[in-house]
């Protein structure tokens, strides 16, 4: 028997999603913050124990092992990556702070600056310029190169990012200042831009190099751990790692641009979601993730989640590398309710897994989602949590409550038959659900989407518990909870195949493009994907390739990718013809229309860039449809005292070990699985499916 497993680690839980033949085995338990890896070789550990199997021949019998990430997100949050300085060209010092002129909210005349991970004192500049064309117009100044690595070396930089203008076109300044560096700063870590992101404009190109420069000594030092660690574990193949494109690839290949792990996690869940979505019937999902920290938004349209390059913000930094579209807001589980300039508030700070919310009674003293829902009666403190892990504790969280009502002035005689703590607790529900719901209407709209037209899939830890209500004020009246939701996003890394998406840049009228030149730019990209699949013992033959090409109209910030050809396997340029402007026109006026609903009559866009997107495949988890079962009604386990947004009353709860496929659940009901609970609100009803996944069905209006 050979294991494939996919780990996600969250800021409360570190899930695990185990695929044995075509079986799904799910595990969750607390991340370890002090050292990730702890909490992945724990629940590898847990693992090899439900197997009957030693951790050694557990290890021994893995595939496969597939890592998502939260280590370089966590860094940017925390602000405590590596001491950072940058190396650029004479008179672009301040780059990373004009920011284009970009302002997060253009309202907010009290907004403060984002913290700089290159303060001015370690933004240091040499004379050299190359040209747009890639000639030379001023030499290196190599004297003035080792000058400023002595003044970084005085402020103990850690990490060095060089980004020289025009280097993406010709990279040799950039090499030759990367070798002097080496040489004056030993051991310290450099990111080069022509390497980190190949591309214009200088700004998108120079903030995202900083950023890997700021990230990569923690991501590439835990990974070292990780894989350490597993090695000494038994583990014989190499580790892959989840991308922010959706893809995996070996920590080898990561190393060389750490900064592709970046909301890498998220990720995961998105690929594993339109994977499920297809399977179901349902191509155009709405995606919701609501973890232990956050609650993270995402589209899925007609199957596919497709990475964009370009104008992605990251907690106030640009990166440019190509990501699957997530939009985080600071809600979970573990987000702390509070009172503030006399309103109620929900995060964005976060209980985390220490010490957790009260019910964890790990020492957390400030109430959270989680203890609301406790006091709502949405989970009980009589039920096991988190697969087992642990008990929920009612003490200490009706006095956190009380504490808030007390603050707001609350009275018994208001709080609708319950006290005045239970009302506090559903004020706070009341207010996350606001804030998730306003987030995802606008990440509808501002994507131009109608999320009537949606699906919504849920899934996370607490994602299937606040999933029916989000639908209901969205209008949505289908919501898909998968059985494996509350480890989707570590199940999707199963699903992700091993990817190398990179491009270069170069700059035609789609009319007059040089041929030759654009072949020789896929050429070397090939040539570099073939290496590292060849290194992770993919075959050259199995390598499927997606030719594409960026292009916009001229003036426009922003540039699109179109696929233009796919094959597998040999080199075929055969697109490459007389008529290649034609079928990159049509591509590029079918994308314009889809998106901005206008194309420019007698305006021909311009090509200023190749990507190619090189992948392999890989066994999948395999998702179950239908509803053939015959339909019954469910028998409720237990019944219990619970608020479902209708005031307190007795509500039927169900086990999700005794539901079988064509089970009827019709709300208001609660229904309590391994690691999650699902809530059935009024006017909703649940089914299960053939698989034995949850699919959610409005009812009626009240």
């Amino acid at each position: 028997m050979t294991y494939r497993v996919g780990i996600d680690i969250g800021g409360t839980f570190t899930d695990f999603a185990m695929l044995k033949g075509e079986e799904v085995i799910l595990h969750k338990n607390l991340s370890t913050p002090e050292d990730r890896s702890i909490g992945v070789m724990t629940g590898l550990s847990k693992l090899a124990e439900k197997e009957g199997l030693t951790l050694s021949d557990f290890l021994g019998q893995c595939d496969a092992i597939v890592h998502g990430t939260t280590i370089a997100d966590n860094t940017l949050i925390e602000m405590n990556g590596a001491v950072t300085g940058l190396i650029t060209t004479e008179g672009f010092r301040d780059e990373m702070e004009y920011r284009r002129g970009f302002k997060e909210n253009i309202w907010d005349a009290t907004l403060k600056p984002f913290k700089q991970i290159t303060p001015r004192r370690r933004r240091l500049t040499v004379p050299e310029r190359i040209m747009a064309d890639g000639s030379v117009y001023k030499p290196l100044d190599e004297d003035a190169v080792r000058v400023q690595c002595a003044k970084l070396k005085k402020q103990g930089v850690e990490s060095v990012a060089i980004s020289t203008i025009f280097s993406f076109v010709n990279p040799a300044h950039e090499k030759r200042i990367a070798e002097i560096v080496r040489e004056e700063l030993p051991g310290v870590q450099v990111s080069v831009s022509h390497q980190v992101l190949p591309r214009g404009p200088e700004y998108d190109r120079t903030s995202t190099t900083v950023v890997d420069a700021y990230v990569a000594p923690r991501v590439i030092s835990y990974l070292e751990k990780l894989v350490s660690r597993l090695k000494e574990g038994g583990y014989q193949k190499q580790l892959m790692v989840m991308q922010a494109s959706g893809g995996v690839m070996t920590k080898e290949y990561i190393d060389g641009s750490p900064i592709r792990v970046l909301a890498s996690g998220p990720a995961g869940g998105v690929i594993g979601s339109a994977h499920s979505g297809v399977a179901k019937g349902s191509p155009n999902l709405l995606c919701v993730d609501m973890g232990g920290t956050s609650y993270d938004m995402s589209m899925v349209i007609k199957g596919a989640a497709p990475a964009e390059s370009g104008w992605n913000i990251h907690h106030r930094y640009l990166v440019g590398v190509p990501m699957v579209q997530v939009e985080t807001l600071g809600a979970g589980g573990g987000s702390v309710c509070h009172v503030s300039g006399g309103e109620v508030q929900v995060g964005p700070e976060s209980a985390g897994s220490e010490p957790g919310p009260i019910c964890y009674g790990r020492g957390g003293k400030k109430p959270t989602v989680t203890d609301a829902l406790l006091m709502l009666g949405i989970l009980s403190a009589e039920a096991e949590f988190a697969g087992g892990s642990f008990s929920l504790t009612r003490e200490g969280v009706e006095e956190a409550f009380q504490a808030i009502g007390d603050e707001m002035g609350y009275s018994a005689e208001n709080a609708s038959g319950g006290s005045v703590a239970e009302m506090a607790a559903f004020d706070c529900w009341r207010i996350v659900n606001a804030n998730m719901i306003q987030a995802v209407r606008r990440t509808t709209a501002g994507k131009g989407v109608d999320s009537k037209d949606m699906v919504m899939l849920a899934y996370g830890g607490n994602g299937p518990a606040f999933a029916a209500v989000h639908a209901d004020a969205l209008g949505i009246e289908k919501v898909l909870v998968p059985k494996a939701s509350p480890t989707f996003s570590a199940l999707g890394t199963l699903v992700a195949k091993p990817t190398i998406d990179e491009e270069r840049s170069c700059s035609f009228q789609v009319d007059a493009a040089d041929l030759s030149q654009m072949k020789a730019l896929w050429q070397e990209l090939e040539g570099r994907a073939a290496k590292y699949f060849a290194d992770a013992s993919f075959n050259t033959r199995d390598i499927h390739f997606s030719y594409q090409v960026n292009m916009r109209y001229a003036g426009q910030n922003f540039a699109g990718s179109f696929e233009l050809f796919t094959c597998q396997g040999a080199q075929d340029f055969s697109f490459l013809s007389k008529n290649f402007g034609e079928q990159a026109l049509a591509a590029f006026n079918k994308r314009h229309m889809e998106e901005f609903d206008h194309i420019r009559e007698g305006e021909l866009p311009e090509i200023i860039g190749v990507r190619l997107v090189s992948s392999v495949d890989t066994p999948s988890p395999i998702v179950g449809e239908g509803f053939n079962a015959p339909t019954v009604a469910a028998t409720p386990a237990k019944r219990r005292r619970a608020n479902l947004g209708e005031g307190y009353q007795e509500t039927n709860v169900y086990l999700d070990t005794s539901l079988v496929p064509g089970n009827e659940v019709m709300g208001p009901a609660i229904i309590e699985t391994t690691f999650t609970t699902i809530v059935v609100y009024p006017g909703w009803k649940a089914l299960v499916d053939d698989a034995g996944d949850y699919e959610l069905r409005k009812v009626y209006s009240h």
